[in-house]
């Protein structure tokens, strides 16, 4: 009899490991899965309130996301997030990242969207779940005052030092456009800096949106003597907002809450703060 229950035991004993395997592949094959959809985390369960902050991936410029004379974030970009994060019942939390690695910074987790004048294109469609266009853009040429006719002929772009953000548009131009064809191009880490560049001498121009640099150059501005050459649009595009690859629900959330606010008026008068209530696109 003694001999009979320890078989039993054992046989017991081996069904139940054989249950732990089977449950411990199914979950591992689920992993798989989510992994294979792009969700490198649940994000929708987040924004359903087991998460306080949703972080929301930025760089700093003017007039997008900028601090003011009292050291408070700002701009067009920080208030429309935070009218949108209000509705859909998150925290948000802005984050500074490096330009160069927002698809790993967005896709590995460290943030939850990228929410920062990002330019729609085929590659970030094909790295990023995108949310609907929002606003217009361009990229235009930025010199110093005393250039502006200069340079407003093709001809003496030849020779010439561009400057642009590393992983931008600008940068696209500077390198793709056969206008600067015979022009040297120099990459810098921020747009900000593009502009450093050319008051300092260090560059002719700089290519960068143009609403960043309506909003830092000219009178009351640290960038007064410089100035964008109106002879030329380059790439006009449009702005998204990114969430993580295959995250389809969470950007779904948030685009309810983008077109009710752009509806009701609200994204308007953020956007009349900053002169950029013409540049917006509705549906």
């Amino acid at each position: 009899m003694k001999g009979i229950m320890v078989t039993n035991m054992k046989k017991f004993a081996s069904i139940a490991m054989a249950a732990l395997m089977l449950t411990g592949c199914l979950g591992l094959f689920s992993s798989c899965g989510n992994k294979e959809e792009g969700k490198t985390s649940d994000t929708v369960k987040d924004i359903a309130g087991a998460k306080e902050e949703f972080i929301i991936g930025i760089t700093i410029f003017e007039p997008m996301n900028y601090y003011d004379k009292d050291g408070e974030l700002t701009g067009f970009e920080t208030e429309f997030a935070k009218a949108v994060c209000e509705k859909v019942g998150v925290e948000p939390k802005f984050q500074v990242i490096d330009w160069k690695t927002k698809e790993t910074e967005l896709n590995t987790g460290n943030i939850d969207c990228i929410w920062n004048g990002m330019t729609i294109d085929d590659d970030r469609k094909e790295t990023m779940c995108l949310s609907d266009p929002y606003m217009k853009n361009m990229q235009v040429l930025v010199v110093k005052d005393e250039n502006v006719e200069k340079y407003s002929d093709k001809a003496n772009l030849d020779g010439i030092t561009i400057v642009a953000e590393s992983e931008s548009a600008g940068e696209t131009v500077a390198t793709t456009d056969e206008i600067f064809a015979n022009s040297k191009y120099v990459a810098v880490e921020a747009q900000s800096n593009t502009l450093l560049e050319v008051k300092s001498g260090s560059a002719d121009g700089a290519l960068l949106d143009y609403i960043a640099a309506n909003g830092m150059i000219g009178e009351d501005t640290d960038y007064s003597d410089l100035k964008i050459v109106d002879a030329y649009n380059f790439s006009e595009e449009e702005y998204g907002i990114a969430f993580r690859k295959g995250d389809t629900e969470t950007k779904d959330k948030f685009q309810k809450v983008i077109d009710e606010l752009m509806n009701d008026g609200t994204v308007d008068k953020i956007a009349e703060k900053y002169d950029l209530d013409t540049l917006l696109i509705k549906k």
